[in-house]
């Protein structure tokens, strides 16, 4: 018997195949009080039925088991529970600290009690070693050699303490990994369970990332052998003849040996992407496996789509792996009313207690909803439920919670809504969301949508497949014939399939090709008897997006890599080529069944049944139908439920199915909705159910024209650092979606998009882009360039998409246009005041250039690449609007971008009227910036509104700490949306219940040519915490955004250091410790990998580790600052913008204040204090220290 099983997080099912019969087993992954392990008890389950004796649960036989093939979540749910062994990190010296700080960014924008991923090691030791890249020739130089003997002394130390496995990751080793093996070879030496040495589990640039690849490999590796051991105890002779193969995150099978922690990740769906290609028949298929817990999306087109990083539990995954997409929406997705609108997941009721219905007392969920609007059919469903696993769903609980939640929904709403109608409300929100993974990887990878079908499987898929496909405007569904467990048959039709990387890093040449083949040759030869796929990992100099290019007859590498570049974005770069890595598959094949062909019908089937389900037309009669009693050639006309023992396939009505050879369902429909069938103009007022879909479309039309403009600029500071913000707006200028990015960009954004509606209203045409960085407009500093583009029918404005990004140099006093000393505005860089940058069509590249040359910019043809990249982000947008216009009319989408924002405006309005209450409705805070500028507030609430007005706040000052009303917007926009607990939309909504005063010619208010490029990032975070003080529940944070710049002639580089976050409480009066070593509140920009910045540019980190004891104590702790220390190779002019280095971030309520900020140049020998503000000329050898502040502490302790 030949089994292949999948593990889900909900349910596990099994496939096999004896003596030519097909055999199924659906169970739960977790069912304690009937079994120890699901697969086991499935293969138990299967052989108890070609076979006459009992199978024992404690000793499985396998005399009749020929091979086992799984996929499994087990590593994945041990990496969520924390299951893992015992890990220790050995990491290079001076970076102890390197993988909790990671990128330094927050997980959750608007979250002030920051949750950082806690790490998987319990200890970290620092190796004495030290290598850098040479610039010149390549190779490596050893700064310090490495200390074997404290090394070793080290490790025995960790193994006394019961340390099972070591993670070592050393900088550097991705090339030069002879220090790594020296250490795993003493390790092994040692008996440690599990070492895992970070160039062989991923060699590739990036410490941090290959570092935490490293660490879930050790971390998990030792469980899934301990797994895999439990497993075979189960069976009588311990699978020792019997070949039990797993499935890897890429798509192949590997033996029990090779199965580790970093490629086991996506061990479970990657099946289901197999098992498309059963399907696949020359034209392209958009997988849709819709689960329990979440559903993954997928497109195949012959061949298998690989990615390389993904992020599970805040770790970030670097291995090759199948590209799926999943979002967190499943049949088990919880049902939640708030703030006025259908609220679906992301929490999951899981397996266990699961949905309502399931008879074990679980949460309201989505296969509540389609049970009580009967798409799910409880007489033919497995009784499989209840404490026993043997009741059937029960429908009548789940039709009483929702009656519950409708008493609460209709106490809001003019028109009550029926139970039906909340239900069916709920699967239209789930369905949109579902459907938004399947537009990234088809329509934002430079793929038609409509030349595909969806091909629909796992468990619930079937009772959605039709409706997505019509919203989505596709014309056919595809359901396999075991679609409720085809990720389980798709793992039965894997090869064995090993993946080999090296690390190149050097520009694509003649020479360099001739190398890659050496080096491809030498890796063939260790995988004798495989069939080969070579391909290089390639990107354009200067920018950090990589593709995969496989290695074709027709076209070379660099073609290749051209053809793919220009189809998802829509241009090419004339820009060297640099090759990342090499990569080597080798494919083993391995025995497969050829699918069955069902029998031919000579007749039509008559139903089971006449049954009723709820649709777009309400309550319907419709044909039931079993699918194991249709044949090849029968046809079913919708409305129709066909039903098997795994899954459940609703046809919706107008659409019509068949039965092909194999006994898969085709679903045609009549015509895709979306785009065919515009709805009437007519709009009654805001629908609980809509607000919640349009919600989630302009967010994330916002987060697609994101990813365009990172994937095509070529900046570091856009693409790498992610300092850049898109947003949508309505024809007024209001903000009505802005992609969570740069808090510093969020409300001032609209001030600049309004400013060219004024300025250029009757002169407004198709096509047209404006440009603008003028604070006085709208702009933040100069740095951060706006482009707008409107949306316009027929002379009308409808919609406007605008986007802005940091851009690393545009003239000015310094590189890096951050000067400390500047006075005036001119010092800092070129000014684009409002004007069009695009004009019927027409880039005026000549006059952009010009204005830049002029004012000294240093990479003008990285500013054009990346304005570029933004008006291709905009026009993303536009595109994506003007879709939505198209199926559902413009009146109506204008309605709801204003009612989006009614709804914050309401919950603001409801929390501001609560602060009143509990704090009084006058409230007042100052603070002041080192240079001894105060900044003051008083916050007055009446009723649903409020006052802020800085009245008292210093004039405008003779230095660039001057900030524009516009970032002064985004700080209290910031401030009104980390106050509010759900997650809400961020829109103008929020600032329609707040009136700002401002004095005139003050630093919150500046005139035209004052200064400001240090307002953007030091006096932006006072404010913060100033407004934060004022509603008294959170201290201080750092203050600061701790920039420094530095350059020459020949490079300029900048970034922002993260420091510690304040403590506070939560509106609960839950208290909380303030994150170390993390960005906060008004940026949220990532920073660059060492490694990285080692090859790039002629400086070493130094250190790079969190600032112990630098946060406030009190009953809740500050969080920590970080240390972060650069030794520069070349003469450079190194610019720092600092605050906090006078006055500490306070603690709040009886605690002490987190440590003031330290800047230091050493030289001469020793180290000496520098200013904050400051420009310092420092000579090759000499270094420079940030010691950045500490979070204030709450409470005394």
């Amino acid at each position: 018997m030949k089994f292949s099983i999948d593990r889900g997080g909900t349910f596990t099912d099994v496939y096999a195949e004896h003596d030519g019969q097909i055999y199924i087993e659906k169970l739960l992954s977790v069912d304690p009080a009937n079994y120890d392990d699901a697969p086991r008890e499935g293969i138990r389950r299967l052989l108890g039925r070609i076979s006459s004796d009992a199978v024992s649960l404690e000793s499985v036989p396998e005399e009749s088991i020929e091979w086992i093939r799984m996929g499994t979540t087990v590593t994945t749910n041990a990496l969520l529970e924390k299951k893992g062994a015992r890990t220790a990190l050995l990491i290079t010296k001076g970076f102890r600290d390197l993988l909790e700080i990671g990128y330094q960014n927050r997980p959750e924008l608007f979250d002030l009690n920051i949750k950082k991923p806690e790490v998987l090691y319990e200890e970290v030791v620092e190796i004495d070693e030290r290598v850098l890249p040479i610039k010149e020739g390549g190779g490596f130089e050893v700064i310090k050699p490495l200390d074997i003997e404290s090394a070793k002394e080290t490790m025995q130390r960790l193994k006394s303490q019961g340390i099972e496995a070591l993670a070592i990751v050393l900088l550097h080793s991705y090339q030069f990994f002879e220090h790594e093996e020296i250490l795993g070879e003493i390790a092994e030496e040692l008996g440690f369970e599990q070492v895992s040495l970070s160039h062989r589990v991923i060699p590739s640039v990036k410490a941090v990332i290959r570092g935490d690849t490293t660490v879930v490999d050790a971390y998990l590796t030792p469980h899934i052998r301990r797994y895999i051991n439990d497993f075979s105890q189960g069976f009588r002779n311990r699978l020792a003849e019997t070949e039990l193969l797993f499935m890897q995150s890429h798509g192949g099978l590997s033996p029990t040996g090779e199965f580790r922690g970093s490629n086991a990740i996506l061990s479970g769906p990657a099946g289901g992407v197999l098992g498309l290609s059963s399907l696949y028949e020359d034209k392209a298929l958009i997988g849709f496996d819709m689960g329990g817990t979440s559903t993954d999306v997928s497109r195949y087109d012959g061949k298998l789509d690989l990615r390389f990083e993904s992020e599970i539990a805040g770790t970030v995954i670097r291995s090759p792996q199948l590209d799926i997409m999943t979002v967190a929406a499943g049949g088990g997705s919880r049902l939640f009313y708030k703030n006025g609108m259908f609220v679906v997941g992301p929490e999951s009721s899981g397996a266990d207690p699961g949905p309502v219905c399931y008879r074990k007392g679980g949460y309201l969920s989505i296969t509540d909803a389609n049970a009580v609007l009967g798409r799910i059919v409880p007489s033919q469903f497995p009784k499989i439920f209840g404490k026993s696993e043997n009741e059937a769903l029960d429908v009548e609980a789940s039709r009483e919670a929702f009656e519950a939640l409708a008493e609460e929904i209709n106490r809001d709403v003019k028109k009550p809504l029926s139970v039906e109608e909340i239900a069916y409300g709920f699967l239209k929100v789930a369905n949109d969301t579902m459907s938004k993974p399947i537009v990234e990887v088809s329509v934002a990878r430079g793929y038609d949508i409509r030349s595909h079908s969806l091909a629909s499987f796992g468990g619930a898929g079937g009772q959605h497949a039709c409706a997505i496909a019509e919203y989505l405007g596709l014309e056919e569904v595809i359901v396999h014939r075991f679609a409720g467990i085809l990720s389980a048959y798709g793992i039965g039709q894997a090869d064995i399939i090993h993946n080999d990387q090296v690390s190149i890093e050097d520009r694509l040449s003649g020479k360099l090709l001739e190398k890659i083949e050496k080096q491809f040759e030498k890796l063939k030869s260790k995988r004798e008897g495989a069939i080969f796929k070579r391909a290089l990992l390639i990107r354009y100099e200067g920018t950090d997006y990589s593709m995969l290019v496989e290695e074709t007859k027709d076209f070379s590498f660099a073609e290749s890599f051209a053809n793919l570049y220009h189809k998802q974005f829509g241009f090419s770069l004339d820009l060297p080529l640099i090759v990342d890595e090499i990569q080597l598959q080798s494919r083993i094949v391995t025995q497969k069944s050829e699918r069955p062909v069902v029998k031919k019908s000579n007749s039509a089937k008559n139903a089971i049944e006449t049954v009723k389900f709820y649709g777009e037309k309400g309550w319907q009669d419709a044909k039931l139908y079993r699918l194991e009693a249709l044949e090849w050639g029968d046809k079913i006309a919708g409305s129709a439920i066909i039903i098997d023992d795994t899954s459940t396939i609703v046809v919706e009505d107008g659409s019509d199915a068949k039965i092909n050879r194999y006994g898969d369902v085709v679903i045609s429909l009549s015509q895709g909705k979306k785009g065919t069938q515009k709805p009437a103009e007519a709009v009654q007022g805001p629908n609980a159910i809509e607000l919640s879909i349009f919600a989630n479309l302009f967010i994330s039309i916002a987060k697609q024209m994101g990813a365009v403009l990172q994937n095509a600029a070529v900046s570091t500071n856009i693409k790498e650092r992610l300092d850049f913000s898109c947003a949508l707006f309505d024809n007024k200028g209001n903000l009505i979606a802005n992609a969570p990015h740069v808090p510093v960009h969020l409300g001032s954004m609209s001030f600049v998009v309004k400013a060219m509606l004024k300025k250029f209203s009757g002169n407004i045409q198709e096509g047209d882009v404006f440009i603008s960085n003028a604070p006085f407009e709208g702009g933040s500093h100069l740095p951060d360039i706006t482009l707008i583009t409107p949306l316009l029918k027929n002379g009308e404005i409808y919609a406007i998409a605008a986007s802005r990004g940091h851009h690393a140099d545009i003239g000015g006093a310094v590189p890096g246009s951050m000067p400390s000393f500047s006075t005036t505005l001119k010092e800092e860089g070129a000014i684009f005041t409002l004007q069009k940058i695009v004009e019927k069509h027409y880039f005026a590249q000549e006059r952009i250039v010009e204005i830049l040359r002029s004012a000294g910019a240093r990479r003008i043809e990285e500013n054009i690449t990346d304005i570029q990249a933004q008006i291709a982000a905009n026009k993303k947008g536009i595109d994506l609007l003007e879709d939505a216009m198209q199926q559902h009319g413009s009146k109506k989408l204008s309605s709801y971008m204003e009612y989006i924002q009614d709804v914050s405006f309401r919950a603001i309005s409801k929390k501001l009227e609560i602060i009143a209450q509990r704090k009084g409705g006058v409230l007042e805070a100052e603070d002041y910036l080192d240079n001894g500028s105060k900044i003051a507030l008083k916050i007055t609430i009446k009723g649903d509104r409020a006052t802020f007005d800085f009245t008292g706040t210093s004039a405008e000052l003779n230095g660039n700490q001057n900030t524009p009303p516009s970032v002064l917007s985004s700080a209290i926009v910031y401030v009104l949306r980390s106050i509010i607990d759900d997650d809400l939309p961020l829109n103008e909504g929020l600032m329609r219940a707040v009136d700002i005063v401002l004095p005139s010619d003050s630093l919150l208010n500046p005139s035209p040519d004052a200064a400001v490029v240090g307002g953007n990032v030091t006096t932006s975070q006072r404010i913060v915490d100033v407004i934060l003080k004022a509603f008294g529940s959170v201290a201080a944070s750092q203050g600061c955004m701790n920039n420094i710049t530095f350059g020459n002639e020949n490079f300029g580089y900048y970034e922002t250091i993260a420091g510690g976050a304040g403590a506070g409480v939560d509106s609960d009066g839950a208290g909380f410790d303030g994150a170390d070593a993390v960005h906060t509140h008004m940026t949220n920009t990532l920073i660059t990998d060492p490694e990285v910045i080692e090859r790039r540019y002629p400086v070493m980190i130094e250190e790079f580790s969190v600032r112990e004891d630098s946060g406030g104590k009190g009953e809740w702790h500050g969080g920590n600052g970080v240390v972060r220390t650069y030794r520069f190779f070349e003469p450079v002019t190194v610019n720092l913008l600092t605050e906090r280095r006078v006055y500490a971030p306070w603690g709040a309520n009886g605690a002490s204040d987190g440590a003031k900020g330290i800047n230091e140049h050493f030289h001469d020998g020793k180290w000496h204090r520098v200013e904050g503000k400051a420009s310092i000329r420092v000579k090759a050898g000499e270094k420079i220290r940030i010691r950045t502040p500490g979070g204030g502490g709450y409470g005394l302790d």
